[in-house]
């Protein structure tokens, strides 16, 4: 199948997801040799601990969207956007891209799917190559798939102009431009092998606020010029309320609730939700009373039984304690995992 029967038969099936999590999950953990897996069998030496970093994930991202993946640090919402990126491998469930299996695809098949999807960085420090110059981390990718025809002076200065960066800085490193700068030059990256969608990893979180939205602007307009579709990790609840469509929850390596933006705001419905909402800074004239989540995030060593969330929860009951909730359905397009939404 070429290139543009391969994008055609995308364009046919609106209603297929561009990338669809299902069951996914991903687990860190040291393999144990010979000798160790010995002393194992034999009660001499404990099994490795293992992370379950993501569990059991259901994700469908529609063509065009913005996705806002929110939680705090160590919840594995960066692990799951390496996984959707293709950077790691799952554990368990699988990755479709377009509605395929993204392990069934073969050959250019396989090449294309990879390049449309990219992923930007939180650091554009750590993530660019500080020996090369500015115009060579940006045509790298390009050369090494053929994309580029006749002058790549040319095409680096197109993709330069395309994020806001003067073509004649090309011959840089990347120590000589500011932390927006460079985050530019990482969306110059990504965008120059012509993905259809993005990931974009606390991609702002290292900048100035100011700096902050002048890269949010640019995100959207780029969304909207070249028909992106993100999925925007980000802990920053203001950042995903001002650029996302829909938002998804996660706690612990699980999605506990996920529904459009503007419901999310306005009808958060799982204890966690509310209480990252109730963190979100405001300028306001009136007094208003600033609560913490309490206690710590639980080491993903050894979750807690039940929720996960249930030790910092002050709805909490005792089947919490036990029972894992099931992420289901409470209204249109609004799926939470909170044992509170059942009826008696």
């Amino acid at each position: 199948m070429s290139l543009l029967e391969f994008r055609n038969a995308a364009a046919l099936a609106p209603q297929t997801p561009i990338v669809e999590a299902i069951g996914v999950g991903k687990e860190f953990g040291h393999h144990a040799d010979l000798l160790q897996r010995g002393f194992q069998r034999l009660g001499l030496s404990k099994p490795n601990p293992t992370v379950r970093a993501v569990n059991s994930v259901d994700l469908a991202i529609r063509r065009g969207e913005v996705v806002g993946l929110v939680g705090e640090s160590g919840c594995g919402k960066s692990t799951f956007g390496r996984i959707v990126a293709g950077l790691l491998p799952p554990s368990s469930g699988r990755l479709n891209w377009e509605g395929r299996d993204s392990t069934s695809l073969r050959g250019r098949e396989r090449v294309q799917a990879k390049l449309n999807v990219q992923m930007v960085f939180q650091n554009p420090m750590a993530s660019l190559n500080p020996r090369m110059t500015i115009g060579d981390i940006i045509a790298e990718a390009p050369q090494v798939h053929r994309l580029v025809s006749g002058s790549s002076a040319d095409f680096i200065d197109a993709q330069m102009q395309r994020v806001g960066l003067d073509p004649q800085l090309k011959t840089r490193l990347p120590h000589e431009f500011s932390g927006g700068q460079r985050q530019r030059v990482g969306i110059a990256r990504a965008l120059a092998v012509n993905p259809e969608f993005l990931v974009c990893d606390e991609a702002v979180a290292a900048l100035d606020v100011s700096i902050q939205a002048q890269v949010i602007n640019l995100l959207a307009d780029l969304r909207e010029t070249l028909n992106l579709t993100y999925l925007f990790i980000s802990h920053d609840l203001g950042v995903i309320k001002h650029l996302s469509d829909r938002v998804v929850v996660m706690y612990l390596g699980q999605v506990v609730e996920e529904a459009p933006t503007d419901e999310i705001f306005a009808r958060a419905n799982h204890p966690y939700t509310r209480s990252l909402l109730e963190e979100i800074p405001e300028i306001n004239t009136e007094k208003r009373s600033f609560v913490a989540i309490k206690g710590e995030l639980p080491s993903p060593l050894n979750p807690p039984s039940g929720c996960h969330f249930h030790p910092r929860c002050p709805l909490a009951t005792a089947r919490c304690r036990s029972e894992m909730p099931v992420l289901r359905q409470i209204a249109p397009g609004h799926r939470s995992a909170c044992h509170l939404n059942e009826t008696s």
